[in-house]
């Protein structure tokens, strides 16, 4: 059961990509950002700030989660990846309300980042260490 835990965090992940492009998709509707457009209306530049901050912390998050699961252990880095989206989420929800209410949330989807990025290194060096 444990095993597959990073495997739900990665879906959890996906599904965080997909509701950070709905919000995008929504606020050009609502205010009227035609695409290829990225700026216009603050509350459609928040969104597509939370989008494209999301994109590019999970492109550093995905590799270290896959590194702390492969040569970690599975369930820690699961526990880990999970703080991530947590903090990514809240991080999210905080920045579209409010930019300064972002903080907190960042702070916490660091924590589970250097988490597995740290288990990942570990368990690498390990295992190239003792062939």
């Amino acid at each position: 059961m444990f095993q597959h835990l990073p495997a739900v965090v990665v879906l959890l992940t996906v599904l965080l990509q997909c509701g950070t492009a709905y919000a995008v998709g929504r606020a050009r509707a609502l205010y009227g950002v035609k695409a290829p457009a990225t700026s216009g209306h603050p509350l459609f530049e928040r969104a597509f700030r939370v989008q494209m901050n999301t994109l590019e912390s999970t492109l550093m998050f995905l590799p270290a989660l896959w590194l702390a699961a492969t040569y970690s252990a599975p369930l820690w880095s699961g526990i880990a990846g999970l703080v991530w989206v947590l903090g990514r989420v809240w991080y999210a929800v905080g920045y579209l309300r409010d930019p300064a209410r972002r903080e907190g949330g960042f702070i916490v989807a660091a924590v589970g980042l250097l988490a597995v990025l740290g288990m990942g290194a570990i368990g690498l060096g390990k295992a190239l260490l003792l062939g």
